[in-house]
C-alpha cells in the first residue's frame, strides 16, 4: 500500500492536524489523573471512557489494562497500538500544569500523556474517517511499564495462551519525538539487596558484624566490575539505606541495583559477579566479628526482570516506521531502549516502540515539559504505520 498516495490516508492525514488542539486538550485532562506505580485504575478507566465513545468494545483486564478494538476480520492477525498509563510519580505529586514559552509544565505531561493522547486520536481518526482494516487495531493503555511496575501490564498481555500472542505487529508509544525508532530492547534485572545482623549498641556490642559495613564494602565492589561496553551494559546502585540511629550497630541495610545490558547473556554475567562480590564482603564481615555474635546474612531479591532482545531490521513493522518517517521528511533513527516493546520483542513478535510527535525534557522530573512544535506531525507518522501494517479495505458501497 502506498500510504502517502492514498486520498483516504491524505484525508486522516488533515484530520490529525484539525485534531490538534483536541489532542492537547486530552494530554492535559489526562495528566491531571494520577497513575502512580501500582496506581493505574483512576486513569485507566478516564482512558476507557475516551476509547469507548469513539464506539469501540473497551474492557479492562485483570491487572489494569484497558483494551479495546477496532473492527476487522476476528480471524486476522491483530496490530496493536499501546501506550502506558503509569508514571514514576508517586500519587501525593502535585500536579500544577502551567504554560511558559510555548511549553506545557507537568509531571508526565510527555510520558506519557502525550502517547495516550496520541492513541486515543488515532482511534478517533480511524472512526471519523471510516477506516476500515485488513487486520483488527487493538488499541492497549497498559499498566506497569515504569520502574518497578517491572512491564507486568504488557506480561499479562501477552502471557501464555493469551489470544494476542498471534499479533501481526506491536507499535508502543512512548514520549515524543518523530524519528527515534526503538527496535532493539534493553534488558534490565533489578535486585534488592538486604543485609541482616543481630544490631546493638555502637560502644556496648562493638564488634558485632555490621549490615551497612558489609553492604558497603560490596557497594565498592560493584565500582571495580568490568562491565564491557560492547555489548553496552550497566550497572547502577540506584537506592541505599540501613540503621536507625548514629549510635547503633543496624540490624539491617538495604540497596537497590539495576543491571542493564544490550545482551541477554553479558545481564546474566553481571549478576553473577555482583552476587559473589555480596558473599564475598558479607563473608569478610563476618570473618572479623566478634567471638560468639552472631553472623550476617543475605538476601537478594529480583524486583524487576526485563528480557533483552532484538526486531530484524528487515520486519515489517521496522520497514513501516521507517517509511513513515522518511514520508514526514525525517531520517529514522534506529535505537535501544527499554519499554513495553521489550516482551513482544523477546517473544518474537515485530514490535518497535516510537514517540507520538512534539518535543520535550525535564523527563521523570516536577519540571517535565511538553512543546508542540512537530506534534501533528508525530501523529500522522503513527498513522502511516498503523495502516501499513494493518492495511486498508476497500471502500465499503
Amino acid at each position: 500500500m502506498d500510504a502517502t498516495a492514498d486520498k483516504r490516508i491524505a484525508g486522516a492525514r488533515r484530520r490529525i492536524k484539525s485534531l490538534d488542539q483536541q489532542t492537547i486538550e486530552d494530554m492535559l485532562a489526562i495528566v491531571r489523573v494520577a497513575a502512580p506505580p501500582f496506581g493505574e485504575r483512576e486513569r485507566a478507566s478516564f482512558v476507557a471512557r475516551k476509547l469507548a465513545s469513539l464506539d469501540l468494545h473497551v474492557l479492562i483486564d485483570e491487572v489494569g489494562n484497558v483494551i479495546a478494538r477496532h473492527e476487522a476480520p476476528a480471524q486476522a492477525s491483530p496490530v496493536i497500538l499501546a501506550a502506558h498509563l503509569d508514571t514514576v510519580f508517586p500519587a501525593e505529586t502535585e500536579v500544577a500544569v502551567r504554560r511558559t514559552g510555548g511549553r506545557i509544565y507537568a509531571p508526565g505531561i510527555a510520558d506519557n500523556c502525550r502517547g495516550l493522547a496520541a492513541m486515543i486520536t488515532i482511534a478517533r481518526v480511524l472512526k471519523d474517517q471510516q477506516l476500515h482494516t485488513e487486520r483488527p487495531v487493538v488499541f492497549v493503555a497498559t499498566v506497569g511499564e515504569e520502574g518497578t511496575g517491572d512491564l507486568r501490564g504488557v506480561k499479562h498481555l501477552f502471557r501464555a495462551g493469551s489470544s494476542l500472542r498471534n499479533a501481526a505487529a506491536f507499535v508502543s508509544l512512548d514520549g515524543t519525538g518523530r524519528r527515534r525508532i526503538v527496535y532493539r530492547a534493553i534488558g534490565s534485572r533489578r535486585l534488592r539487596i538486604t543485609i541482616t545482623g543481630p544490631g546493638g549498641h555502637s560502644w556496648a556490642d562493638y564488634g558485632m558484624a555490621n549490615p551497612v559495613h558489609a553492604l558497603g564494602l560490596a557497594i565498592g565492589g560493584f565500582d571495580q566490575v568490568d562491565v564491557p561496553r560492547q555489548p553496552r551494559t550497566a550497572l547502577t546502585v540506584g537506592r541505599m539505606a540501613g540503621g536507625t540511629s548514629v549510635n547503633a550497630v543496624p540490624e539491617e541495610a538495604w540497596c537497590e541495583v539495576d543491571l542493564r545490558s544490550e545482551a541477554g547473556h553479558t545481564l546474566s554475567d553481571v549478576e553473577s559477579e555482583v552476587r559473589r562480590i555480596v558473599a564475598s564482603a558479607v563473608d569478610h564481615v563476618n570473618g572479623h566479628r566478634k567471638r560468639g555474635t552472631a553472623a550476617l546474612k543475605a538476601d537478594i531479591r529480583v524486583i524487576g526482570d526485563r528480557p533483552s532482545g532484538e526486531t530484524p531490521v528487515s520486519a515489517a513493522v521496522v520497514r513501516a516506521a521507517r517509511a513513515a518517517t522518511r514520508a514526514l521528511g525525517d531520517t529514522p533513527e534506529l535505537v535501544a531502549s527499554s519499554t513495553d516493546a521489550n516482551i513482544p520483542i523477546a517473544l518474537g513478535i515485530p514490535a518497535v516502540t516510537v514517540g507520538a510527535g512534539g518535543e520535550s525534557g525535564g523527563t521523570h522530573t516536577t519540571e517535565e515539559w511538553y512543546s508542540n512544535e512537530g506534534g501533528p506531525e508525530g501523529i500522522e507518522r503513527v498513522l502511516l504505520i498503523v495502516l501499513e501494517l494493518a492495511g486498508l479495505e476497500s471502500v465499503r458501497g
